[in-house]
């Protein structure tokens, strides 16, 4: 039996009715591009050293979600071996959809601003046992003020309530995620005030903060957060995860035998088309009696025809021949000429829209605004393949969320929740950082789980708030222009006037 400090993960799998043990070295590199079974040592469970290793599903390691939206980092965290017991977002219509894909995870819809530490241990149902990890992104502003502490911006009150409460809960470590913007200019002194604050009670961070990119750890997107690591002091203090992906032109350059980042094609090619269904103006879900074969390992994984797709993560109790998160979008027969002349990775000059390359990564996918600051709609880039903006569905296979995972039907509200998320991936290699420091072992469970009550997936803001027993907090619309939109024949006109002058 290796010793523990040879291991860094261990896994419980079922093959022909015996349970087994997988041992997996600390320099292994765990992602889509390497298998678990391609590394894997498997004992037997009737190996004299068996009961040394054997543990329980109540023991995996505890982690809570701060700022939780849908559950992107949930996802990651419980994927690479954690139980994620708690996650506390304020708007509702997003806490229900985090209670439908995590329904043994106590969902807290309330601002983190008075709530305490017990009161999360209370509502998780953990007493005093010991969390592992608090991770989250707390929203911040208030950067450009000068000559005072960002920290004492009201506005970034936020932050140190994240603080606060990691403090609270005693945790081992905490993961703090945000834009990429706070590592430049005058923002670099929130970051030093932060570490501060930190230290104060009691933490450490990994040093220096790294800005990782989700299309580094198998998601085909260029997307870039702010990643900060902290660990309580006199624990290991964990690494940043090594690079897993790269795309084909950086391998060849660099010489690198390394696994390649899936490409926007190899995530959306097996999708059934949603413009095939008329049921589809209406709903955001449809039964697909013949799918599409899937040739990417990528999006293998994400429909989940393996078992080593569930990674360290509960098997979830799904319909795999439903597609759902496709409500279709109408679009003029202008705007499809236009998508339709756009050449992949420009950008449509009108709308603004960005076309997808097949054969590279998607640009980043972004939330918009929520009701309370005009409820603006981020704009979903163009199929590469159809004149149309992508569905929800095909922006959570570009996010690296698995087909089981069920958003808002609405396509505001679901974009939002994607854009609002950390790619699981990403989230996963975070928290097999923290185990690996930790000493912990993952395992897999071994029953599957059932998804929530589907009714919580169409819930409306007031039905939402009225579910978790909170006050609806809608916002109204506070900026209108009063300008008149123009038409889009109009503007084809002008620029065909333009063309021949």
């Amino acid at each position: 039996m290796a010793s523990k400090k040879r291991l860094a993960m261990r896994a419980k799998a079922t093959v022909k009715g015996r349970a087994e043990i997988r041992e997996i070295p600390k320099n292994a590199t765990l992602g889509r591009s390497t298998p678990l079974s391609a590394h894997a040592r498997i004992k037997d469970q009737r190996s004299p050293n068996f009961r040394e290793t054997k543990m329980s599903e109540s023991q995996r390691p505890i982690a809570i979600d701060l700022f939780a939206g849908a559950g992107g980092m949930s996802l990651g965290f419980e994927q690479s071996g954690f139980d994620v017991v708690a996650a506390i977002e304020i708007d509702p219509i997003h806490a229900a959809i985090h209670e439908f894909n995590f329904p043994n995870c106590a969902v807290l819809a309330r601002s983190v601003v008075g709530l305490t530490g017990k009161e999360i241990r209370r509502a998780a149902k953990i007493g005093s046992a010991q969390v592992d990890v608090v991770f989250g992104g707390p929203p911040c502003q208030g950067f450009s003020m000068i000559g005072q502490r960002a920290l004492e911006d009201p506005r970034n009150n936020l932050v140190n309530e994240f603080v606060r409460i990691v403090s609270e809960l005693k945790a081992n470590y905490f993961v703090f995620e945000n834009v990429k913007g706070l590592t430049v200019g005058r923002h670099r002194k929130f970051l030093e005030e932060l570490i501060q604050a930190f230290n104060r009670v009691g933490y450490s961070m990994r040093m220096p903060w790294q800005v990782l990119n989700a299309r580094h750890y198998g998601v085909p997107q260029d997307r870039q957060r702010l990643i900060l690591m902290g660990a309580r002091k006199g624990m290991e203090m964990p690494e940043y995860p090594p690079i897993l992906t790269r795309s084909k032109a950086e391998t060849a350059k660099l010489r690198l035998r390394q696994a390649t980042t899936p490409t926007v094609s190899d995530a959306l090619e097996d999708l059934p088309n949603a413009e095939d269904f008329e049921e589809l103006w209406s709903s955001d879900e449809i039964r697909v009696a013949k799918w599409p074969s899937a040739k990417s390992s990528y999006a293998k994984e994400l429909r989940c025809l393996t078992n080593d797709a569930w990674h360290f993560g509960y098997v979830r109790n799904w319909d795999r021949n439903i597609l759902t998160s496709s409500m279709r979008t109408e679009h003029t027969e202008i705007s499809r000429r236009r998508f339709g002349h756009t050449a992949e990775g420009e950008v449509e000059p009108i709308s603004r829209f960005f076309k997808l390359p097949s054969d590279s990564v998607a640009n980043t996918l972004r939330a918009g605004t929520d009701s309370a600051r005009g409820a603006f709609t981020s704009p979903r880039p163009i199929h590469y393949l159809y004149p149309r903006c992508v569905t929800v569905r095909e922006m959570a296979r570009l996010h690296g969320f698995p087909d089981w995972f069920r958003l808002h039907p609405t396509k505001w509200h679901g974009a939002r929740q994607i854009g609002n998320a950390v790619a699981p991936p990403m989230a996963r290699a975070l928290g097999t950082q923290i185990l690996r420091a930790a000493g912990i072992f993952a395992y897999r469970p071994f029953d599957p789980i059932d998804l929530g009550n589907p009714a919580l997936l169409k819930m409306g803001m007031a039905q939402a708030a009225a579910h978790f027993g909170v006050q609806s907090p809608i916002g109204k619309r506070d900026r209108k222009s009063g300008a008149r939109k123009r038409k889009q024949s109009d503007i084809e006109f002008e620029q065909q006037v333009a063309a021949r002058s």
